[in-house]
């Protein structure tokens, strides 16, 4: 008699063994994600890099986290900054995304696009919504880095009322997508 969950066939890896890299990347290549570019200010001057994987972890206090590969020119630069800033982005904002996501590419060539803030950090302008974040945690997991950064500043320039669709940009299938009220499920 088998141990197994009902459906589960006895073939299944044991514990500790993984998925190949092309496994996991085809069962994660039909779970979107929202689009961010995050950004941050080192000794080289500033760096930006466009990423899936930012969540909000809690409201009370405001945390949210990401990952970062270390095949990422700007990955180094990120893990060491104390704070950095997270670009929420739309459909507007997808050639910033683009960019962000294109090797080799001086994401701060055109000047009248970004300034620093204040506190140093470079931000993009006219972008969905940002967050400036200190950094309070970093934890290495495989060939990334994980990040968990809490908001200490906002600035959203186009906000949505709740339940509006608005026009969120995400990626799905190795492909830029819109979100909005064509893809809204009636409850």
């Amino acid at each position: 008699m088998s141990s197994l969950p009902h459906g589960v066939p006895e073939s299944t890896p044991a514990i500790g063994t993984s998925v190949s890299a092309d496994d996991f990347k085809r069962a994660f290549r039909g779970h979107p994600g929202g689009v961010a570019v995050i950004t941050a200010f080192g000794e080289h001057g500033p760096v930006a890099l466009t990423a899936s994987s930012v969540s909000s972890v809690s409201a009370d206090p405001p945390l949210l986290i990401f990952s970062v590969s270390a095949l990422s020119s700007a990955t180094p630069t990120i893990v060491a900054a104390d704070t950095i800033v997270v670009h929420l982005l739309d459909a507007e904002d997808v050639s910033l995304a683009r960019a962000g996501a294109t090797s080799g590419l001086d994401r701060f060539a055109d000047t009248s696009a970004w300034s620093r803030l204040p506190t140093g950090e470079p931000v993009y302008h006219g972008v969905r919504a940002w967050l400036r974040c200190k950094v309070v945690s970093r934890m290495d997991a495989g060939g990334s880095t994980v990040i968990a950064a809490q908001a200490l500043q906002v600035d959203v320039e186009r906000d949505l009322e709740p339940g509006e669709a608005g026009a969120a940009l995400v990626y799905y299938n190795r492909s830029w997508h819109r979100l909005g009220e064509h893809s809204l499920l009636d409850d």
